[in-house]
C-alpha cells in the first residue's frame, strides 16, 4: 500500500475502535471506489466492530462507511444530506454535465470526500452530500456555469431519480469478468484486459485484478473511464455451453 492508502486504513480501523469503546456509531466521509476497496480488503480482525456502507441511494458509487457497536440491532442515521440543482430559468438554462456541476461545487472550496454522487438528469442534478455542509450549499451553490440555479432540499425517501440503463443481451463463453466486460462494452477481451491489468475494475466495490474473476447474479462492475453495469441473470445455455445473458448498463 501507498502512504496515502495507509493512512486511510489507519483512519477507517480508528474509527471503529472509537465505535467499540464509546458505544456510539461513528462515520467516516464518503469513499470512492480504490477507499471502498482498501475498507473491504482490510483484515476483519482489524476492526473492533461491523460496519455497514451506504451512498444515499441504493447502487451508489461514492458510500458512507458507518462503524456500529452492534450491527444487529443499533438504529442510524447517516450524516447525508440529498440536494436538488435546478436553474431559476429552465428555458435559458444550458445543458449541464456531471463535471460542470462538480467543478462548481469544489470551487466553493468544499473538499471532494465531502461529496458523493452526483446524478445528472435532463434538467437538474441530484447531489449527495455530507450533512454539515446543506446550509452552505443552499446559499453558497448560485450557478453551475452560466446558468443561475437554486438549491433545494430533498428527502431521501422521495429522491426523483429512476437510474438510467439500458438493457444488454448476448451470449459469453462464460461468466468470467473480461468476457462479461466483453459484451457490456462491446469491445475485444483483449483491450478491456488493460483496465483490469491496471486496477481499474471493481466488482461490488471490491478491486479486481483478475480476468477470470467469476460473476456471480446482481454483481455491480464499475470500470474507471468507461462505466457500470449489473449482471442481471443468465436466460439459458447453448448446445456449445455459451451462456445467454442479460446486463443493465448503467447510461
Amino acid at each position: 500500500m501507498q502512504k496515502e492508502e495507509l493512512m486511510l486504513q489507519k483512519r477507517l480501523i480508528e474509527l471503529s475502535r472509537l465505535s467499540y469503546q464509546r458505544g456510539i456509531v461513528t462515520y467516516s466521509d464518503f469513499l470512492n471506489l480504490n477507499e471502498l476497496n482498501i475498507l473491504h480488503t482490510t483484515p476483519k480482525h482489524e476492526f473492533d466492530c461491523c460496519y455497514q456502507t451506504f451512498g444515499g441511494y441504493d447502487f451508489s458509487e461514492r458510500q458512507m462507511v458507518a462503524f456500529l457497536p452492534d450491527a444487529l440491532c443499533y438504529e442510524h442515521i447517516y450524516p447525508i444530506s440529498v440536494l436538488k440543482i435546478e436553474p431559476l430559468q429552465k428555458k435559458f438554462s444550458e445543458k449541464l454535465s456531471h463535471r460542470d456541476y462538480l467543478g462548481s461545487i469544489l470551487n466553493l472550496g468544499i473538499d471532494r470526500s465531502k461529496i458523493g454522487d452526483i446524478l445528472v438528469q435532463d434538467d437538474y442534478a441530484i447531489v449527495f452530500v455530507h450533512k454539515s455542509l446543506e446550509a452552505f450549499m443552499l446559499e453558497e451553490v448560485t450557478r453551475i456555469r452560466h446558468t443561475s440555479v437554486m438549491v433545494s432540499v430533498e428527502d431521501m425517501e422521495d429522491i426523483p431519480y429512476t437510474p438510467n440503463v439500458k438493457e444488454v443481451k448476448g451470449t459469453v463463453s462464460s461468466l468470467r469478468l473480461d468476457s462479461l466486460l466483453s459484451l457490456a462494452f462491446a469491445s475485444s477481451r483483449s483491450k478491456l484486459v488493460a483496465y483490469i491489468e491496471n486496477a481499474k475494475v471493481f466488482v461490488n466495490g471490491k478491486l479486481i485484478t483478475s480476468n477470470g474473476y467469476q460473476i456471480k447474479e446482481n454483481d455491480i462492475v464499475s470500470v474507471r473511464g468507461l462505466g457500470r453495469f449489473q449482471y442481471k441473470e443468465t436466460l439459458s445455455q447453448t448446445k456449445k455451453g455459451r451462456y445467454y445473458v442479460t446486463l443493465h448498463l448503467y447510461i
